[in-house]
């Protein structure tokens, strides 16, 4: 795993709510296959539930459970390169972008990278916390689509 520090706009590196880390797994299926079956909001409690148990689609939204919470997912448009960026946002209307990609490694494999950023406020053991979910989340991803036919 690797972490990366990400500029502000005068050049200076940012502190601790500004921290990153690219998360990843190595799939052993082509990219357009993982990349359609994990942009389906419906498949999302299958694969993170580290993120959601319960996705409900009113009025061509979608809307995952966090907790008590319901809040609305958003994944970017379909498109050809793999962008599987993804928008959270709280009944409160706090926004969250999601950065994440299914890259091709050739014609029968990918990775897929989620980029998590570090909210302020949150405490070293939180953001470890947050990165350890989404790492099972990628890993329950990788056997999920392996084992499809």
């Amino acid at each position: 795993m690797r972490e990366a520090e990400t500029s502000v706009p005068d050049g200076r590196v940012a502190g601790m709510t500004e921290q990153t880390r690219h998360l990843g797994v190595s799939i052993d299926r082509p990219a357009p296959d993982v990349y359609e079956w994990a942009a389906d909001p419906r498949h999302l409690t299958e694969w993170a539930p580290g993120l959601t148990s319960r996705v409900e689609q009113l009025d061509g939204r979608w809307f995952v459970w966090m907790g008590d919470d319901r809040v609305e997912f958003e994944f970017a448009p379909r498109n050809e390169f793999g962008v599987l960026d993804h928008r959270v946002t709280t009944p409160s209307g706090q926004v969250f972008d999601n950065p994440m990609r299914v890259i091709a490694d050739g014609a029968d494999r990918c990775d897929v990278v989620f980029t998590l950023r570090r909210s302020p406020g949150l405490t070293d053991a939180e953001f470890d916390r947050d990165a350890g979910l989404v790492s099972a989340d990628l890993a329950r991803l990788k056997r999920i689509v392996e084992q499809r036919d």
